[in-house]
């Protein structure tokens, strides 16, 4: 079969591995109608159901895995597993099960939610909500389509986490080392390293859905490839679009742009070790950054500074008394330094990746911005898998971050500034701040908005004290697609990363 010069490329740079089984070559454009190829941004180091290994495997398990809940195009969050769901007191939730079926064909029931729950919570498990999942104090299943989950403590917000593709069911009876779940795609086969084949599950409990008779995600690490890719007609859709290349594709009569802001970029610490389990090192950091030029230099303008925790300000939630809490002041930064005990300055890594230019590029302008304070940090430009690794290892000592919240609730942020929580690669290592833990529990577990902003505000005023985080920008986030393909849409606002639920919408003329 015939391969396009942006193909070989890819596969020439590739690291394939063993090949589980092996695909052929796909073809230069996918131009049969319902036959979909999807260009993403890494090959998914692990598409296990439970675990956050970034936002190309989310997309895939946004193919295969559902969870009780998730979210409409339009961002409201619905019913998926579960068709309804209420509360019991204040420390319960029973969630009614609709006649699904897994992708081995048996029914979905309460027995396979207590069963996940069962699992994620589990003393040795890795699984990204595993804290989270520890505080239930039981699971009721009183028949096979009525699951109570009932908490050790008040959480308003369990429906909102039920939605993450980090907490999909899967069935009890999966093959040992498997896992089967019950979203509209299943995987036919792959290329380990380039390619991931999927074909749809016709027994998916939406009636008429997916439209899509097969799916090809290509990996282009190469964003640049990624775009050539799509211009030149060899892939139909493509996610993470560089910013230097948006005006072009927008110019371009053959192709379409979506784009949202609801994505950021922000920096991340070693707090198990000096410099920087000291806060004021931290914040040193923090207002050492032009965020102006941040923004310029790496996303061409399409963004904002974030001088704050990543709050919108279209949410009920924001606090504009903090807008300006981690501005630029040199002189306070080295201010900062001297009070630590650092009058001359620190020497540290800075980890980061050079398989995403807006990762490589933010590192870049920030090692600068920070050398001129006298924070003088030394690069590591991995790719994205060994990025996470050595993220989740705790083996760096700043390191930079871009991603979206876990919802549009502003309990979505906990996972970034809650240091209680599994070791991820998201959050900073090794840093546990005792009251704003507090907080987002207390935050969690009031039914109450007005109640619920007044503890926010406060975790905030700490949180930028104390810089478990430092916000740097917000960022347009893109995807780009031939004008012949419909029904896949850029979700709102933080969940722009739960785009591929709309896979089961999708089709391609």
């Amino acid at each position: 079969m015939r391969m396009s010069a942006s193909r070989r490329a890819v596969l020439a740079g590739s690291a394939a591995s063993a090949m589980l089984p092996f695909l052929g070559m796909p073809r230069a454009r996918a131009a049969t109608p319902g036959v979909l190829t999807f260009g993403l941004s890494s090959f998914p180091p692990s598409i296990q159901p439970w675990q956050n290994t970034g936002t190309a495997a989310a997309t895939i398990k946004l193919m295969i895995y559902r969870g009780l809940t998730s979210y409409g195009p339009d961002g409201a969050l619905r019913g998926e597993l579960a068709e309804s769901w209420q509360a019991i007191g204040t420390q319960g939730w029973e969630f009614k099960l609709r006649d699904a079926r897994f992708q081995n064909g048996e029914k979905v029931t309460s027995a396979d939610v207590k069963w996940t729950i069962e699992q994620i919570a589990a003393e040795r498990s890795t699984a990204y909500f595993r804290a989270e999942m520890q505080g239930v104090e039981r699971v009721e299943t009183p028949d096979d389509r009525t699951v109570r989950i009932m908490m050790k403590r008040p959480v308003a917000t369990l429906p909102v986490w039920m939605a993450s593709y980090h907490l999909p069911i899967i069935s009890r009876n999966s093959p040992r080392g498997t896992f089967v779940g019950a979203g509209p795609f299943m995987i036919k086969a792959q290329e380990r390293g380039v390619a991931i084949e999927l074909e749809p599950f016709r027994g998916f409990f939406r009636t008429g859905l997916p439209k899509l008779r097969s799916i090809r995600a290509v990996a282009y690490a190469d964003e640049n490839l990624r775009v050539t890719a799509l211009r030149s007609g060899d892939v139909d859709l493509i996610e993470y679009v560089p910013w230097q290349s948006m005006d072009a594709i927008v110019a371009d009569p053959a192709l379409k742009l979506d784009t949202v802001d609801g994505a950021f970029m922000f920096l991340v610490f070693n707090g198990s070790r000096a410099p920087f389990n000291d806060h004021r090192v931290r914040r040193a950091v923090a207002h050492a950054i032009k965020r102006d030029e941040l923004v310029r230099a790496a996303f061409f303008g399409r963004g904002s500074p974030l001088m704050q925790l990543p709050v919108p300000e279209s949410s009920p939630f924001y606090n504009a008394e903090f807008k300006d809490g981690w501005r630029y002041d040199p002189d306070l930064s080295k201010r900062l330094l001297a009070e630590a005990g650092h009058p001359n300055g620190v020497s540290c890594s800075l980890l980061s990746t050079a398989q995403y230019g807006m990762h490589k590029d933010t590192a870049e302008v920030v090692q600068q911005h920070l050398a001129a304070v006298g924070i003088r940090a030394e690069l590591n430009l991995p790719d994205w898998a060994t990025r996470v690794a050595i993220g989740n290892r705790g083996q760096y000592d700043i390191a930079v971050m871009g991603t979206a919240a876990d919802s549009n609730d502003p309990d979505g942020i906990a996972n970034f500034v809650d240091g209680s929580l599994s070791p991820s690669y998201v959050r900073s290592y090794g840093l546990k701040i005792d009251r704003i833990t507090e907080l987002l529990d207390a935050g969690r577990a009031e039914f109450d908005e007005t109640k619920r902003r007044a503890i926010y505000r406060e975790m905030e005023g700490i949180a930028i004290d104390q810089a478990p985080m430092v916000g740097l920008t917000w960022r347009s986030q893109g995807y780009a697609m031939r004008r012949q393909v419909t029904g896949f849409r850029n979700m709102p606002g933080a969940l722009t990363f739960y785009s591929g639920l709309t896979f089961e919408t999708t089709d391609v003329a």
